[in-house]
């Protein structure tokens, strides 16, 4: 007989789940949308002025530039102003990623608009006025490397297929919390360690009352979750102690703290747990990784163009213009689809990060329960949502599960089913 007693998270709290620096992307989007306005205006007056059709058309494709950048700032605006909306029940984090996918769609469009004119430019060439054609790209190549500095902000939001320094993201997605643990034994009161500022990981142990015991004496007892054991033992540093030998990883255990003699041992325990910090996939600000997508996208185009251009003037090559156009269009075309993935897996609610959840399955089952289901997906950039049910045969209750959970501060919005198992003869 099985039973069950399910109980869930019910503390009232936000749902406001936004990137960290929401407020300033949002800004900087709209200066780049005023920035390219400005431009916009500028070509399509000096174009009626001067009698420029060139320069009218790229003032009209500025216009298709700044439209794009609008969705981005409204989805930003929309998802600041309507977060605490109940109506949202996962609240308004998911804006973004839904301007994102739309802007995805928009590039491939433009994609496929882009390749459609070169191919029909290599079976019809026409004539190109390459004193204005060149300097137009140029300053479109200006405007768009300046709309890139601005959205960016010095931030590395975003590139073609990643974000967030993502590529090159350190294999250990963790820090220890190494604050002190304090511990009294005895008379003596005691704050223990894991010191590893750039040195292999070690205890270290200080007297915050009484005297530092002598390191003969003094030993500490790591116990995993998977019931391996290992015994360190100290010497003296001046006025701390530090363990003869490293601490291997992870930094997850209970120590047991022996003092004294064998025969007038004390005893103690303190846990040391690791604390997840996020630096993957489910942090990207996927709508200003569209907003720097487009520019960029509209960049390499520029640089494409300009190249072409030259080479078509120079040897009279005038099947460069449009091999150009249909590079940058594969170009752009492969960071829609990226962009386009990702947005979509978070907009089906797939799991963003399959380490997290692992983790999470770890750091529940170490202590001999089960996970008989798990949901994590994305709320908004930096935060994600868990729902947890674990089967035990303890009495253990769901506050004490959230507590082990607590140190993936990633998860903004969790919920715990607790089934307690139990067998009659």
């Amino acid at each position: 007989m099985t039973d069950r007693d399910t109980v869930s998270r019910l503390t009232p709290h936000d749902h406001v789940f936004l990137g960290s620096d929401h407020e300033q992307a949002e800004r900087r989007t709209w200066a780049v949308i005023i920035l390219c306005t400005v431009m916009m205006i500028a070509e399509i007056v000096g174009g009626a002025l001067f009698g420029s059709l060139a320069l009218i058309a790229d003032g009209l494709h500025m216009s298709t530039h700044a439209g794009a950048l609008l969705l981005a700032a409204l989805a930003y605006t929309c998802a600041r102003k309507y977060a605490g909306d109940r109506n949202f029940t996962f609240g308004t984090g998911k804006f973004g990623d839904l301007a994102g996918f739309s802007s995805a769609i928009v590039l491939a469009m433009i994609a496929l608009l882009i390749a459609y004119e070169a191919i029909t430019r290599f079976l019809i060439p026409v004539p190109i006025a390459f004193n204005e054609a060149i300097p137009i790209a140029v300053l479109g190549l200006v405007v768009n490397v300046a709309s890139a500095w601005l959205l960016w902000g010095g931030h590395s939001h975003a590139h073609g297929g990643h974000s967030h320094g993502h590529p090159h993201q350190h294999e250990h997605d963790h820090h220890q919390d190494d604050s002190p643990r304090r511990v009294t034994i005895g008379a003596r009161a005691l704050r223990i360690a894991v010191f590893e500022d750039n040195v292999p990981p070690r205890f270290r142990v200080t007297a915050e009352a009484g005297t530092l015991p002598a390191a003969s004496d003094f030993t500490i007892e790591t116990i995993r979750g998977d019931g391996s054991r290992q015994l360190f033992s100290f010497q003296q540093r001046g006025d701390f102690l530090e363990s003869r030998d490293d601490i291997p990883e992870p930094h997850a255990f209970l120590a047991r703290i022996r003092l004294g003699p064998a025969d007038q041992t004390q005893l103690s325990e303190i846990r040391f747990e690791e604390h997840e910090h996020g630096s993957g996939a489910h942090h990207r600000d996927n709508n200003m990784r569209a907003a720097v997508v487009h520019v960029m996208a509209d960049a390499a185009v520029s640089v494409l163009v300009i190249v072409g251009l030259l080479l078509a003037r120079s040897f009279d090559w005038l099947w460069m213009d449009p091999l150009a156009g249909l590079i940058g269009a594969l170009v752009i075309a492969n960071w829609s689809v990226g962009l386009l993935r990702d947005t979509g897996a978070i907009l089906l609610d797939r799991t963003p990060d399959p380490r997290i959840a692992e983790r999470v399955r770890s750091a529940i089952e170490s202590e001999g329960d089960e996970i008989t289901d798990l949901h994590l997906w994305r709320l908004g950039p930096g935060h994600l949502g868990a729902i947890v049910s674990i089967a035990t045969s303890g009495t253990r209750e769901p506050a004490h599960y959230r507590q082990r959970l607590a140190k993936f501060p990633d998860l903004s919005h969790v919920t715990v089913e607790v089934h307690h198992l139990s067998s009659t003869a």
